[in-house]
């Protein structure tokens, strides 16, 4: 079996591309009648899926793979352990998921780069959702402890209340440009004038 496609799309650090190149490869290969179930990489397309926040994908991939697999290749099931707890919403038991396994060399540089996603998607989530947050409740989304979740969030621009444990949440500014193209404003005109005679 040829896994060059997706061989280089981890090298060149694609990590958003892999769930997509998996099934691509999969049909393939079950299209041609290759048996795959037992060479397959059944843990870095799962990653592929989670990394890209696909958790339904994920679930019915696992739900596929042969239960001999499951039962011989623990890195497989540690990457649903990740799928589970996106699945329930288990913020803090994502990270304890990705840390509670010691990665193979093939899978370690994408779980970290999910790791790292994850992390600024949960940071956007608080930044969204409060205005004031605990410490204690920002090390828990964020998988980190209390002094590294309060040095990541200062780097932000949120304020430290250091009697009460609070931390203030200082919201981004989100500035949009918007762009005229003069294609549109001409059709818009076409029509209005249309409309009008």
């Amino acid at each position: 079996m040829d896994f060059t496609p997706l061989t280089d799309t981890l090298s060149s650090k694609s990590y958003d591309k892999i769930s997509d190149i998996c099934d691509e490869l999969m049909l393939e290969f079950a299209a041609e009648g290759t048996p795959f179930q037992d060479e397959w990489p059944y843990a870095i397309h799962l990653l592929g899926h989670i990394y890209v926040n696909d958790i339904n994908s994920a679930r019915f991939l696992w739900k596929s793979i042969p239960s001999a697999v499951k039962e011989n290749q623990p890195e497989v099931v540690a990457a649903w352990r990740i799928g589970q707890k996106l699945w329930t919403r288990d913020y803090a038991g994502v990270h304890e998921a990705i840390r509670g396994f010691d990665w193979s060399q093939e899978t370690r540089v994408l779980v970290a780069a999910f790791s790292e996603l994850y992390t600024k998607r949960m940071f956007q989530l608080l930044l969204s959702a409060y205005s004031t947050i605990s410490i204690q409740d920002t090390a828990h989304f964020l998988g980190m402890n209390e002094d590294d979740a309060a040095n990541y969030v200062m780097q932000q621009g949120w304020i430290v209340d250091p009697a009460s444990g609070m931390l203030t949440v200082k919201k981004q500014l989100i500035v949009t440009e918007q762009k005229l193209d003069s294609s549109k404003l001409q059709r818009l005109t076409e029509y209005v004038f249309h409309l009008e005679h």
